[in-house]
């Protein structure tokens, strides 16, 4: 019977995701052309005709549509039906980590809008302020919901990172966006400094095996967006930050 509940629980919590997820990709798609994602219902890019309600089924819709919109037959981006899975399996993630608790809800937010600015930076290599913005909520709510981070840990988080990549910035030109320096003044705040260390030292290992890769490549645009590979680290702290430096710190006897 528990075994039946959980399962219950953890196929409601993907529900969510993806549903979440679906409406994250009216987000990624509107905010850089500046349109409103609360008001107007969806509508394929290709041809602007209004998605009809039975076909905007997370997932399943586009499965059932063989991937192209109904009223033109253009094919519409896997990447739209990947969001959305992708949103349901974090929230259950997410749930495993935490159960069904506050927690749950602040880290989830926090996901979503970290989706978010991942996938608009990769189109545009900007990361919108109102997203930035959007992530203070959970933030500061972290502060209420995860009290074993300290305050002192919190507003050295804030600087920690955020405050060398400002100065780099200063001297080396495109060395790091401001929408990077403010996410991680932001996430600083919500992880503290550990966890915040241990993002960026994520986002970095990405990050770098990425640029070589395209150093390799020879590409001929040398930028790179930035934010998705801290946005990874920020997930990862958030989730599993505290295991991750425990069993750092046990491997000196710490």
């Amino acid at each position: 019977m528990v075994e039946f509940i959980n399962f219950i629980l953890y196929l409601y919590t993907f529900v969510i995701g993806i549903v979440v997820g679906s409406f994250l990709n009216v987000v990624i798609y509107r905010v850089p052309k500046e349109l409103s994602f609360t008001k107007g219902r969806s509508f394929c890019p290709h041809c602007n005709a209004q998605i009809k309600g039975y076909h905007n089924v997370p997932v399943f819709s586009y499965l059932w549509l063989r991937g192209k919109c109904a009223d033109c037959g253009e094919r519409i981006a896997i990447r739209y039906p990947l969001v959305e899975l992708f949103t349901g399996m974090m929230a259950i993630v997410i749930f495993a980590v935490y159960g069904l608790s506050f927690q749950w809800l602040v880290v989830f937010a926090a996901g979503t809008i970290l989706i978010c600015i991942t996938m608009i930076d990769f189109d545009t290599m900007t990361i919108p302020n109102g997203l930035v913005i959007a992530l203070m909520v959970p933030a500061l709510l972290s502060f209420f919901f995860f009290p074993q981070v300290g305050i002192l840990s919190r507003f050295i988080g804030i600087f920690v990172i955020s405050l060398p990549m400002l100065i780099l910035a200063l001297f080396i030109p495109d060395a790091f966006g401001g929408g990077d320096i403010k996410l991680m003044a932001v996430a600083g705040f919500m992880l503290g400094l550990g966890n915040t260390l241990l993002a960026t030292f994520v986002g970095l290992l990405l990050g770098g095996a990425v640029a070589v890769c395209l150093i390799i490549k020879k590409t001929k645009d040398k930028h790179m967006a930035f934010g998705p590979y801290l946005c990874i680290g920020i997930m990862t702290a958030l989730l599993f930050g505290d295991i991750i430096i425990g069993w750092y710190f046990s491997l000196f006897g710490l």
